[in-house]
């Protein structure tokens, strides 16, 4: 059983940290998501004040600077809270004999695999977004040996601003919407990320790594789009027509994977977690989000 000791939780603001917060209330667990003013992620002492300040069972590092394409002139900041901030983390909690759960991302890889990625394929990101997630891997890894590292990607949840609400405002107010049908990977709803995150406390003990955590099957974005607007079309709402373009029609910022597929078969087989189908993980969301 986890500790009765309560969880230091950042992030608790975004999808996956609302999540997690979701998901120990209704399992009776104490967790401590201190706000910005509390915690400062860009301020050293505010980091280390927060992790001496009570007697942790575990960290879970849910915060990061995610404005993918927003992070390639904002190089600074992305790396103080994606490398820096869990460095920091990394160190004080090992110094204090706490495990380290931190979330990162599907995009320190470079998409040009043929398959699923494996926790052993080489990392080679593309963006700053990128690279500042893996500086905060790196630096996880050799500060805390009692860590977890956990990649994810394509998360979405009913709340907060993610795929599947863009598609929603976007079916409000356009005839057609064009999604990209070049990109592979594996939507992930930020509920069973939370809940695999908690799977992964309870039950970390000495053994440390890097485990991989998305929902089962495949899509490209274009097939995410069509599984939402079929949906919303069931439940007799307005739906745009959808094109499929490439990505080099939809120019961004920082380039995509044009491969996010992870493989979860290291993580079913340490910690015995199951992830759903992506297409019932869809389902779940847009019927909280539409209240039907």
């Amino acid at each position: 059983m986890m500790s009765a000791a309560p969880i230091l939780l950042t992030g608790g603001t975004g999808q996956v940290g609302q999540a997690v917060l979701r998901h120990a209330e209704e399992r009776g667990l104490e967790i401590v998501a201190p706000n910005r003013t509390q915690m400062d992620l860009t301020n050293a002492r505010s980091i280390i004040d927060m992790v001496a300040s009570r007697g942790w069972s575990s960290v879970i590092n849910c915060a990061a600077y995610t404005a993918v394409d927003r992070a390639e002139t904002d190089a600074e900041l992305a790396e103080q809270v994606n490398a820096v901030a869990p460095a920091i983390l990394a160190a004080e909690t090992a110094t204090l004999d706490i495990p380290i759960i931190h979330v990162s991302t599907d995009y320190v890889f470079d998409g040009t695999n043929g398959a699923p990625y494996t926790e052993e394929d080489a990392v080679n990101p593309l963006g700053v977004y990128g690279r500042t997630k893996e500086m905060g891997e790196s630096a996880v890894r050799t500060r805390n040996p009692r860590h977890a590292i956990i990649r994810t990607a394509w998360v979405v949840s009913a709340g907060g601003a993610n795929f599947i609400n863009t598609m929603i405002r976007l079916a409000a107010v356009r005839p057609e919407v064009s999604v990209v049908d070049d990109q592979i990977g594996c939507p992930s709803s930020a509920l069973d990320i939370a809940e695999t995150l908690l799977v992964v406390a309870e039950h970390l003990r000495e053994q440390s790594g890097t485990w991989h955590f998305v929902n089962s099957g495949d899509a490209s974005w274009y097939d995410l789009a069509a599984r939402i607007f079929a949906n919303m079309d069931q439940r007799g709402l307005p739906t745009p027509a959808l094109k499929a373009i490439p990505s080099s029609q939809y120019p961004t910022p920082a380039k995509r994977p044009s491969n996010s597929r992870l493989s979860t078969l290291a993580i079913q087989r340490d910690f015995g977690v199951k992830p759903r189908h992506w297409h019932y993980a869809i389902d779940a969301i847009l019927a909280e989000r539409f209240k039907i």
